[in-house]
């Protein structure tokens, strides 16, 4: 099976902390709808497997037309053979969406909704200059749970302006609505942010992590109650609605990125990733080119890759760390564990080494322990 994401890189507006490719500028939107068809057209040959899972993300894509989406999964049923119980999702800001536009939405192919609520608090949706306000937020769940039964909403925590109560409130509102999947994550300060700048400049002061923590394990235990599964470290599912779109992503299956700055990957060893620039980006689609840079994985990137993801998800499995690396990978990640072992952070599950649940907050953190630096 294989997946298909399309990048979308226009917004509205720019949230601070993000740093994905996307313009804010209304020039070339309509060329760039045509050009991403044009791509996907151009790389019909690349995927051979069954397509299972179809991605819209950005950006925004929410500001998009119906149409569009119906055009696009029509191109995608023309050029690859589909799954019969194909995932279709769109990412959405909550103040784009509305009832008429969501059944529209689902006429157009669309079968899942990921909303973009990241807080139930208008102080907190400033601050991180979102677009929309908490009201609008409660809308575009109510809405959405009447038209689909497949939707996800997205929640930040450790932000600056947040508290445990605040944090308890955020989540109280969340499970009120009972929303199939969630997705929630911490706020990180990327580099060339504008919340970068904010921190660096004192304008904006960051959480402490022991509140951050506090969060987090008040995420997974309050969810866990609801009888959430926490099937990776950032995403929590209802039985039958884990994302087939990032689950992909974590188990290695081949995906092809479509749009400015999307990467794809082949499932073996090959990624690549388009230019991060819309009007270049253009310009090489429309004469025939594929803006692409390309990379081969060495055995260590890999390596590194299966033990971050196996740890955020269902654990390292060392028999699969032997048949795909060689008994001195094996060694290597028995001699790195050791200290992890010891303090309880990790332990074995048979031959699974998994991350103990008091520690699953420094998951990255022990992961980055164990990584092999070089081949």
């Amino acid at each position: 099976m294989a997946g298909i994401y399309f990048h979308y890189p226009f917004c509205s507006q720019a949230c601070n902390y993000c740093n994905f490719h996307f313009s804010t500028q209304t020039k070339y939107r309509q060329e760039m709808q045509q050009a991403m068809i044009t791509e996907l057209y151009l790389r019909k040959s690349e995927l051979v497997n069954p397509i299972e899972s179809i991605y819209f993300g950005g950006g925004s894509p929410s500001l998009l037309p119906p149409s569009f989406f119906y055009k696009t999964i029509k191109s995608v049923k023309n050029y690859f053979e589909l799954s019969n119980n194909i995932e279709v999702t769109l990412e959405a800001n909550p103040n784009d969406l509305s009832l008429k536009n969501l059944k529209d939405l689902k006429k157009s192919g669309v079968n899942r909704i990921s909303i973009g609520v990241q807080s139930f608090e208008d102080n907190e949706l400033k601050m991180m200059n979102r677009i929309h306000n908490a009201n609008q937020g409660l809308k575009a769940i109510e809405w959405t749970s009447k038209v689909f039964d497949n939707f996800s909403v997205d929640l930040i925590y450790g932000l600056p302006q947040s508290n445990i109560s605040s944090w308890a409130h955020n989540l109280d509102v969340l499970i009120s609505f009972k929303p199939p999947h969630i997705s929630s994550y911490a706020l990180t300060v990327e580099p060339k942010t504008l919340l970068s700048y904010q921190v660096e400049k004192g304008e904006v002061k960051l959480l402490d992590e022991e509140t951050v923590k506090f969060q987090y394990d008040l995420l997974i235990s309050r969810l866990e109650k609801e009888s959430y599964i926490n099937y990776e470290f950032s995403n929590f599912g209802k039985f039958g609605f884990h994302s087939v779109n990032n689950s992909n992503y974590w188990s290695g299956k081949p995906y092809l990125g479509i749009g400015p700055s999307a990467h794809s990957f082949d499932g073996h060893r090959l990624r690549s990733w388009n230019i991060s620039n819309n009007l270049k980006y253009l310009k090489l689609i429309e004469k025939g080119y594929l803006p692409q840079t390309k990379e081969v994985l060495k055995d260590n990137e890999v390596f590194n890759e299966y033990v971050m993801i196996g740890l955020r998800t269902n654990g390292v499995e060392i028999r699969r760390v032997n048949d795909s690396f060689g008994s001195n990978y094996v060694v290597f990640l028995e001699k790195q564990v050791k200290k992890h072992l010891l303090s309880r952070s990790l332990f074995w599950d048979g031959d699974v080494l998994k991350v103990s649940k008091h520690a699953r907050f420094l998951t990255d953190g022990i992961a980055s322990d164990l990584f092999m630096l070089r081949s």
